[in-house]
C-alpha cells in the first residue's frame, strides 16, 4: 500500500508551513525547544535560525530523523509515547506537537508528559468538526474525505478525531490554561472575530494552542506583580529622596 498523504499537505508554504510559521511566533528566543514527532526538522531549523533556540527532536521515523540531522539538528529516535517519560522534569521551556495529538493513543498521557517536560506546550490540530465536514456527513452520511481528511477511515492514523472545543474543554478537565489560541485556514489566519470557540468550531480548519499548567500560570503571574510592585517601591523611594533633597536644599 502506497503511504497515506500528510494531513497537511495543502497548507501554505513561504518560509516554512504556515503554521509552523505561528507556532515558531509562540516561542520566544534563547529557549530550549524540544519538538515531538519533529519529522525532517523543518520547524526547529527554522527556530534555531530565527530565534536562537537550543533545539531538540523527539521522531519515530530513522528517514526523518537523518533529514533533520543533514539541517545540523539534534535529533533522537524513540516513540513519543514512551520515550517521554527519560525526559527530566522542566527541562525544557517548550514541548510542541504538531498536527499529531489526534493519532496518539493516549492524548490526556501526551498532554501531562509535555508539561511535565516544559514549562509550556504547543499544540496544533486539524479541526474535525468544520463546517464542510459536517455538510459532507449529513448530506452523504459517509466519512468525509477531502483535501484536509485524505484518508479512508479505515486506513486513516487519526484515532482520536477531535475538534477545537473538544481540545479546549480537555484542556479545562485537566486543569490546564490556554495562553493562546489561533485558528487558522489552509492559507490564512482567521480574524479576531473567529476567535469565538463556537464560531472557530464551525469555520478554521487548524486550530494552535499555547498551554501551561494553572499553577505554572499563577508561579508566573504573582511573579510579575511581585516585580511590578518591587518596582513601585523603588520608585516611590526614589522619589522621596528627591524630594527629601530638594526640600534640604
Amino acid at each position: 500500500m502506497s503511504k497515506n498523504p500528510s494531513i497537511v499537505t495543502n497548507i501554505v508554504k513561504h518560509n516554512i508551513r504556515y503554521d509552523l510559521e505561528i507556532i515558531a511566533r509562540l516561542i520566544k528566543p534563547n529557549t530550549k525547544v524540544l519538538d515531538i514527532g519533529c519529522g525532517d526538522g523543518e520547524l526547529l531549523a527554522f527556530l534555531k535560525q530565527t530565534k536562537n533556540v537550543d533545539a531538540r527532536g523527539l521522531e519515530i521515523s530513522q528517514t526523518e530523523v537523518s533529514k533533520a540531522l543533514g539541517r545540523g539538528i539534534s535529533v533522537i529516535q524513540g516513540d513519543a509515547e514512551n520515550d517521554l517519560t527519560f525526559y527530566p522534569t522542566k527541562s525544557f521551556d517548550y514541548a510542541i506537537l504538531s498536527q499529531t495529538i489526534q493519532s496518539t493513543q493516549k492524548p490526556k498521557e501526551m498532554l501531562r508528559e509535555m508539561l511535565r517536560v516544559a514549562n509550556y506546550a504547543v499544540v496544533s490540530l486539524p479541526n474535525f468538526a468544520h463546517i464542510k465536514n459536517r455538510l459532507h456527513l449529513m448530506i452523504k452520511g459517509t466519512m468525509p474525505v477531502n483535501k484536509n481528511i485524505p484518508y479512508q477511515w479505515y486506513d486513516t492514523p487519526n484515532i482520536h478525531f477531535c475538534s477545537i472545543e473538544d481540545f479546549e474543554n480537555l484542556c479545562h478537565e485537566l486543569n490546564f490554561k490556554v495562553e493562546r489560541k489561533i485558528f487558522l485556514t489552509n492559507k490564512h489566519r482567521l480574524i479576531s472575530f473567529f476567535g469565538n470557540k463556537l464560531i472557530a468550531n464551525l469555520f478554521a480548519q487548524y486550530g494552535v494552542f499555547l498551554i501551561t499548567e494553572n499553577n505554572f500560570a499563577a508561579t508566573n503571574q504573582e511573579e510579575f506583580s511581585k516585580n511590578g510592585l518591587n518596582l513601585a517601591r523603588n520608585l516611590s523611594t526614589s522619589f522621596a529622596c528627591r524630594a527629601t533633597s530638594n526640600t534640604t536644599l
